[in-house]
């Protein structure tokens, strides 16, 4: 019984000399985090890049349409069957080249039957067909004025014989009469040439219409261009005005644009649009503006303004969808910084300049890059400030650095 007694007493002591020990190794261990929380974190090696001033394209976007140059539709001037087409869609057409004929036999018939009226009446005046000189006189005009001169001599004669009685009243009457009559036949025979030119000059304007309808029947390309829709076939009976083709001068371009009213006062002649299209990935094109519309549509409060493409680029097509920067100015000058500096984080953009060995945290609200350079807004930071390139995930507000080559 005793030595069971003096065994308990032996773990009772060793279980106190335990808790000691291990009270101890804890206190030892709370005091060594202490001492390493209290001491300063170590600097972050960083490299640094100096903020720079540089010129921007400053601009506003818009959207635009390419149209083409020139869109015409060929008609014919008269009716008649469509003898022959010599275009059909998709083909190009020089200025002047015959597109299409009508049947002419029916046309060359009327430019016959006018042209027989107009000899048929020159040939009444004596007019030579050669000279188209118009007469003074004819042969009736001629034969008239005869007739009126020799009732002319009769009468003054008789005037003098009838106040010395020699003839009678009734016979100066007579003579009188008929000097009237000859004078008044001479007036009739110059009428009826004033009035037979003036038919004349109506067969003559007649044969130059029939011979412009004859013409008519052969339609000519007014400019150079493209077939875009052929609009009816060999055969077919048309009126006159009539569409026959639908012809296009893509080249060259036209670019219009609407320009809201808030972006007006950028929009001027020369003013440089920068634009792209779906049909040339990673392109851009440009165009100055050369027209301006004088008002705003009242409706969508925007301007209308077109520009031309100088330079022919076959991969742009009339009708073609494009997003446009109106430059508002081609060299703004702006701070910037190398695009690395730039950390995004949850949609935070930040970047860190050095100050005194200390990172230092700056906030922008978007990353306008260009050419591996980000614009700064302005009162952020001046040029010529040192930023972290390097390890900047890494840094915050405050972090001691220290900048290495």
């Amino acid at each position: 019984m005793e030595d069971m007694a003096n065994h308990k007493s032996y773990l009772a002591v060793m279980s106190l000399l335990a808790g000691a020990l291990i009270a101890g190794g804890c206190g030892g261990r709370k005091e060594t985090t202490a001492n390493a929380a209290s001491r300063p974190a170590a600097p972050i090696a960083v490299r640094t890049a100096l903020a720079q001033e540089r010129t921007v394209e400053r601009s506003i976007m818009l959207t635009g349409s390419l149209l083409p140059d020139d869109t015409t539709t060929v008609s014919c001037e008269v009716p008649g069957r469509v003898a022959r087409l010599h275009f059909d869609f998709g083909q190009p057409v020089r200025k002047g080249q015959v597109m299409a004929e009508l049947d002419r036999q029916e046309l060359a018939l009327q430019v016959e039957r006018a042209r027989a009226a107009l000899e048929q009446a020159m040939a009444r005046v004596g007019m030579d067909k050669e000279t188209m000189k118009e007469p003074d006189s004819t042969p009736m005009i001629r034969q008239a004025g005869a007739q009126m001169e020799d009732a002319l001599s009769k009468y003054e004669n008789a005037k003098k014989l009838v106040k010395t009685g020699d003839i009678a009243q009734e016979r100066f009457n007579e003579i009188e009469k008929m000097y009237l009559a000859r004078k008044a036949a001479y007036e009739a025979a110059l009428d009826d040439l004033r009035t037979q030119l003036a038919l004349i000059r109506s067969l003559r304007a007649e044969v130059a219409l029939a011979e412009k309808r004859l013409r008519d029947a052969t339609i000519i390309a007014p400019f150079d261009g493209i077939v875009q829709a052929r609009h009816v076939a060999e055969g077919q009976y048309v009126r006159d005005n009539a569409p026959i083709y639908t012809l296009v001068r893509a080249w060259p371009l036209r670019l219009r644009v609407e320009i809201p009213e808030s972006a007006v006062p950028h929009a001027r002649i020369g003013a440089t649009l920068v634009f792209t299209t779906s049909a040339a990935p990673g392109a851009e094109f440009r165009a100055a503006i050369r027209h301006l519309n004088p008002s705003l549509d009242p409706r969508s409060r925007v301007l209308t303004a077109e520009a031309r493409m100088e330079t022919r680029d076959d991969r742009l097509k009339p009708g073609a969808f494009v997003q446009v920067r109106l430059v508002t100015d081609p060299a703004f000058r702006v701070v910037s910084i190398p695009r690395a500096a730039v950390y995004t984080v949850a949609g935070l953009n930040k970047f860190f300049t050095i100050e005194n060995g200390k990172a230092v945290e700056h906030r922008i609200p978007e990353i306008l890059s260009t050419n591996g350079f980000v614009e700064i807004p302005p009162g952020i930071i001046d040029a010529g400030a040192a930023v972290a390139v390097s390890s900047v995930p890494m840094l915050s507000n405050g972090s001691a650095v220290t900048v290495r080559q």
